[in-house]
Parts: structure tokens; sequence; C-alpha cells
């Protein structure tokens, strides 16, 4: 239980990450990721890598500079541009369905406007899942100018969509919908230099 803590990248890294322990038996035709973050880096960072044998970006939430977003599924991206808040830390949703590729996100809380990626696709498994380095391959691959340095907290995955009323809920880590993992029960295991602090 991971509630009240988070995980500390001190500085940047080729090797430092977050590998989520976490065995998905199905692929996936609907998801939804949520996060936390608390950064000042000014370049691409890595959040949330979801790799497959196939598909070194099989989910993937990027932030790419302050006030961007980008979201993959299926190799492919959308942006989202979001207010830069300095100082503070962000809480992101994305969330996607096959049967019409609409994806949906929330910044801190509140909806953006809807856009549509990799309609009829399905995530593939088995997934290494990895936080703060963007996987180049399956569980590997990192580099250095895309590791996040900073604070990385309440992280969420469901094999479902979600409202908005849950994805504000889910920004302080109460949820409806049992997830697939979250920070109430979060399997993980820590490489290199990340930290667990209150």
């Amino acid at each position: 239980d991971l509630v009240r803590s988070v995980f500390v990248f001190p500085q940047e890294s080729q090797s430092a990450h977050v590998q989520v322990k976490a065995e998905l038996e199905q692929p996936l035709n609907n998801f939804t990721v949520c996060l936390r973050s608390f950064t000042d880096l000014t370049r691409p960072c890595s959040l949330f890598s979801y790799a497959t044998r196939n598909q070194s970006n099989e989910i993937l939430l990027l932030k790419t500079k302050p006030g961007q977003y980008e979201f993959y599924v299926g190799g492919k991206f959308l942006d989202f541009k979001v207010p830069k808040s300095l100082g503070e830390s962000e809480h992101v949703c994305a969330s996607w369905e096959s049967s019409t590729g609409i994806v949906s996100f929330w910044f801190n809380g509140k909806p953006w406007p809807r856009k549509g990626l990799q309609r009829g696709y399905t995530v593939g498994v088995p997934a290494s899942i990895v936080l703060g380095q963007d996987q180049d391959s399956f569980g590997e691959g990192f580099d250095v100018q895309q590791s996040f340095v900073g604070e990385i907290s309440s992280v969420f995955m469901w094999d479902t969509g979600i409202t908005t009323s849950e994805a504000s809920a889910a920004m302080y880590d109460q949820v409806g919908a049992t997830p697939l993992f979250g920070w109430g029960n979060f399997p993980y295991e820590v490489v290199g230099e990340v930290y667990v602090k209150p």
C-alpha cells in the first residue's frame, strides 16, 4: 500500500525505474491510466511505458514539455496541451476504447476535448510496464534524455473507461471500479536509484 507515499527519481539516469509487477492476462480493448507527477524538467520525460515484444510504445504517457503531454496507443500518438503549472504536481488520466478509438484525457480532474486514435486496435500482452523511463524494447532500451526526474505517485490502471467523477476521485486515491493495479495495492520492484518517500 503506497497511499500517502511517492516514488522519488532524484536524478537523470539511463537505468533507474520502477517495474510494475502486474501480470495482465488478457489483451486490452479498453483501458485507463491515471497518475500524479511533480517535476521541473522542461525536456521530454516518460511517466508510464507499457511495452510488448512487438510494440515498444504499446501504451506511453510522455510529458514532452511544460504544458504538453503525448499519449501513445500502438505506436501512434495524440498530444494534449494543458496549463503550465510551476511548483505544483499534475494529475492526469488517459482513457482509450478500441471500438471507437476515442481517447479521453483529464488534467487535474477536468476533462479535455476527446480525440480519436487507433480505432479497432488491440493492446497486446504480455507487457513490461515501467515508470520513469521510455522503453525502446521490451523492458529495456532506456534513453537518459527521456528519463524522469521528480516524483510520481497515485498510479492506477483499469481495463475499462472511467467517468469524470472517477477521474476526480482518482486524484485522491479513491477508486470505485477495481483496477488492474493501483496505489492502494501496488505490485512493484525498484531498479536503480528510486526511493519511496512519504
